[in-house]
């Protein structure tokens, strides 16, 4: 029935479609004069792209807590029931079975992928691929409007067999472990196949779940090609959040692999993007790597012709007058996706007074603006502090909203201009997310001076991070007081304790790293 093929091994194609015992009965329902009629709907094409993680699977109760029995029994024997019912094989060997259970909801699970009174069962998955499973008529239309249709509707049909091609076997378990159990399990492999079959029989809890997994997820790995699904399975809050990744960690994002997976219509809404926080450069190496990998799922070679065939009119998305000159003419000129002319009239504009019209964008993308979150009320300097010989400063602080730390505001030498050295640090329970050692120059006055990532670092939210910097410049430097232990920036509120790695003085109250500037 669906004629899907893959595009490479890390995805699948999926149509979705009524359910064959809701269309084969809609010619009966005419004929029986139904005033609501029926319609053909045409099938809706979802791409669903496996994530690559090694995440352990998530499972109900870290999203949705329950409580736990009171019986340690009984809760081993019920999970003992369900891992059974995973491998469709299990056998309930007690008579009175009932008796086990104190609450509906306990009795429900053991029928879960169970054949014991199962009325109906699904062939669920692709031709070959194909796993049969047990339901129960009653307990699906319960959860799902699209099955109280199927069993119990104006054009039911009383099938024991239903053919579900376009769903993967382990998503739909997914689905019945919701409605049978109210338990979400939910993995990184599975997540897009689950929220297509939720979106698909309209289990819009489940949906929700789906999404909230995804969006915690999120990192910029994996944000283009979430971005694509989000797009084909119209989650605007999704979408949005994966903008806001892409965004703030451009380079990231372009250089990731899931990049090289996305379509052609993200392709572009990527690349014409104004707010991308990418080097030009980086953009247009992003965009060659995937016309290689389009090549590959075209069947074609990957020659210089071909990648400019396949990138068609997004190759005129990338900003190339706005590369620096040095970019341009050492790997942009040298790439061969370049006609001659092209490459010609980009030179002319580059040098000569008299700029040629160019089918590109020559204006720079403007990026993201940094924002700053102060945390002194004043700035003060002493003869006696602060020094810096090699010891460490360092606070703690955590934020309500995802942000992206890009880099430290740093005081600077209280006795005339200098430079500094410093190495800044972001960690999360002692693991460093974000890392670089650079210089600034000091002008010798109270102003704060940025020290940057080489990347902006995701932070999320409820979660406190360290901020740390060692420097190493003029003796004597300018130092924070009157610290503040919540700082309102914008929408973001950012909280602040003192860190057990700071060995030079600084907390709350007073000391150094003044400024956290980040994107938002």
């Amino acid at each position: 029935m669906v004629d899907a093929k893959a595009r490479n091994m890390k995805c699948l194609t999926f149509f979705l479609m009524l359910p064959e015992s809701v269309k084969s009965k809609s010619s009966k329902s005419s004929k029986k004069g139904n005033s609501s009629g029926s319609s053909k709907l045409p099938p809706v094409c979802y791409e669903i792209i496996t994530l690559r993680s090694k995440k352990k699977k998530k499972m109900a109760a870290d999203i949705f807590p329950t409580k736990k029995s009171s019986s340690t029994s009984t809760t081993t024997t019920v999970q003992q029931y369900q891992q059974n019912n995973l491998n469709n094989n299990n056998t309930i060997h007690n008579c009175n079975w009932q008796g086990l259970y104190s609450t509906i909801r306990e009795r429900n699970s053991v029928m879960f992928n169970n054949e014991l009174m199962a009325d109906v069962h699904f062939m669920v998955g692709q031709s070959g691929r194909t796993q049969r499973l047990p339901g129960h008529r009653y307990v699906l239309a319960v959860g799902s409007s699209v099955f109280h249709a199927m069993f119990y509707g104006e054009l039911a049909e009383n099938k024991d067999e239903i053919r579900i091609p376009d769903v993967e076997p382990a998503a739909f378990l997914a689905m019945l472990k919701y409605i049978y159990c109210d338990e979400i399990d939910l993995s990184a492999d599975t997540v897009l196949a689950t929220l297509y079959a939720a979106k698909k029989y309209i289990v819009p809890h489940l949906a929700r779940a789906c999404v909230n997994f995804l969006e915690t997820s999120l990192s910029a790995k994996n944000a283009c090609v979430l971005l694509s699904q989000s797009c084909l399975f119209e989650e605007p809050e999704l979408t949005q959040r994966c903008w806001e990744v892409i965004d703030a960690q451009a380079e990231l994002a372009l250089r990731s692999e899931g990049f090289c997976d996305i379509d052609s219509q993200t392709l572009q809404s990527i690349l014409q993007r104004e707010t991308l926080n990418a080097k030009e450069i980086v953009v247009f190496e992003a965009a060659l790597s995937w016309a290689e990998a389009e090549c590959q799922r075209q069947e074609i070679t990957s020659s210089t012709d071909n990648k400019r065939r396949v990138l068609g009119k997004a190759m005129y998305l990338i900003r190339v007058p706005a590369m620096a000159l040095d970019d341009f003419a050492n790997s942009a000129a040298q790439s061969g996706v370049l006609t001659l002319n092209e490459t010609n009239d980009i030179f002319l504009w580059y040098t000569a007074a008299k700029k040629p019209e160019l089918q590109f964008v020559s204006q720079p993308r403007k990026g993201l603006a940094p924002q700053r979150c102060h945390r002194f009320q004043s700035c003060a300097y002493r003869s006696n502090q602060w020094r810096y010989r090699g010891r460490c400063d360092s606070i703690q602080f955590a934020v309500d909203k995802r942000v992206f730390i890009a880099g430290f505001g740093l005081y600077g030498s209280s006795c005339g201009s200098a430079e500094y050295s410093a190495k800044i640090e972001l960690k999360r329970q002692g693991v460093i997310l974000g890392q670089n050692l650079s210089k600034y120059f000091s002008d010798g006055s109270s102003n704060t001076f940025p020290v940057w990532f080489e990347y902006p670092v995701q932070i999320e939210p409820d979660t406190f991070y360290t901020a740390s910097v060692v420097l190493d410049g003029n003796e004597l430097s300018y130092f924070g007081q009157e610290g503040m232990t919540e700082v309102q920036c914008g929408k973001v509120t950012f909280q602040f304790q003192c860190s057990s790695d700071s060995t030079n003085g600084t907390g709350v109250q007073g000391g150094q790293i003044p400024e956290l500037i980040f994107y938002a």
